[in-house]
């Protein structure tokens, strides 16, 4: 869909990536260790002290959870490969992991090149909330592995304390393993983001996953990391070894002063990115799509049958020629293809004017 964009020179509201650059700072920091020589070799296996120091740092001042940097704290090529390491690691052929539907995109690829089976525990419209009881009819001798988003890409869901909970007594009592992607958990814009690492039972069982990317806005810096108990560490750094071995070297310092900016710098961000978030739902809205307003993430899930419209992938395929806007088909994201036929996507992590452009050519639908 960015291709289709390019090519028809349409708004591009379907790829979640910024259109502005993060931090001026955060990019000297990362030109100053290029050109004094930090990183520009290959720097540790697990990711250089400063931010292994960082990320726990952060975890501790956002969430108190305690972790070693030495051994508790890994750095990986953004979230996707600690998405990755984690199921290569963590699986064997024939396991089952439960996730949650709409998958985004590479939760289905690494869990099959794991050799293992995914089980999607669908999130439903209106609200996309998790059914509690139907996950647990979902539990068999042969799950492993729960694989939780949130905040969830693409509807938006936040889950909620209880909700969290329940899935950690269910992970306790089946003795399951949870990979938690919190890539989103500075866009959380209402009641906070909560890692289930810091409930009851959880700490040795969960990999905690997130990246620099989302919430300083260097997607392209790829620089994630994973935190958990020392023996899951090692296990996927075990498979991360044999994938990029190492990476992003210099940008890792410049990562490390971002995890450390003010409080200011995260309120803001959370609060320029609500307000980015009413602009669009609400040309959404007007537009005559049904719209869904999101918890948190880039993201607003909307349905196309208040008009007239029945198919989200055609719908999005000819969307550029009607509006010269694009968006996402969320029927990518699904297995039960009827649950997100009608279902599109379109992210607000944009300017102003980016989307209040987009809004007027909307209108014309």
């Amino acid at each position: 869909m960015s291709a289709l964009a390019t090519s028809t020179g349409s708004i591009n509201l379907g790829q979640g990536f910024p259109d502005t650059d993060g931090p001026a700072g955060i990019a000297r920091a990362a030109a100053d260790a290029v050109l004094t020589g930090r990183g520009n070799q290959y720097p540790p296996g697990p990711g250089v002290p400063e931010l292994r120091q960082a990320v726990a740092e952060h975890q501790r001042r956002f969430y108190g959870l305690d972790w070693d940097p030495d051994t508790e704290v890994l750095v990986t090529a953004g979230a996707t490969e600690a998405i990755a390491a984690a199921m290569l690691a963590l699986l064997e052929p024939g396991d089952e992991v439960i996730a949650f539907e709409p998958f985004y995109d590479s939760y289905a690829a690494c869990i099959a090149m794991a050799g293992a089976t995914r089980v999607p525990l669908t999130l439903r419209a209106p609200s996309f909330r998790p059914d509690l009881d139907e996950l647990r009819s979902l539990i068999t001798p042969r799950t492993r592995l729960l694989l939780v988003n949130t905040p969830h890409n693409p509807t938006g869901l936040v889950l909620h304390a209880e909700e969290l909970a329940g899935i950690a007594r269910l992970a306790v009592e089946h003795d399951l393993l949870v990979v938690t992607d919190e890539v989103y958990e500075h866009l959380a814009f209402s009641g906070g983001h909560h890692p289930i690492a810091a409930l009851p039972g959880m700490r040795e069982r969960t990999v905690s996953i997130s990246s620099a990317g989302k919430t300083f806005s260097f997607t392209g810096w790829k620089v994630g990391w994973v935190t958990a108990a020392p023996a899951l560490v090692s296990a996927v750094r075990t498979a991360k070894q044999y994938l990029t071995y190492v990476s992003a070297g210099p940008f890792q310092y410049a990562v490390a002063e971002a995890l450390r900016l003010p409080d200011s710098y995260f309120d803001t961000l959370r609060a320029d990115l609500r307000r980015k978030r009413d602009l669009l739902a609400d040309g959404l809205a007007a537009a005559g799509f049904g719209v869904f307003t999101p918890e948190g993430t880039y993201f607003i899930t909307t349905d196309i049958t208040p008009l007239g419209e029945k198919d989200g992938l055609e719908f999005c395929r000819s969307l550029p020629a009607r509006c010269g806007v694009v968006a996402i088909p969320n029927v990518v994201f699904y297995d039960d293809a009827e649950a997100g036929r009608p279902l599109v996507r379109f992210t607000f992590c944009k300017q102003d004017a980016v989307l209040e452009e987009a809004v007027a050519r909307l209108q014309r639908l």
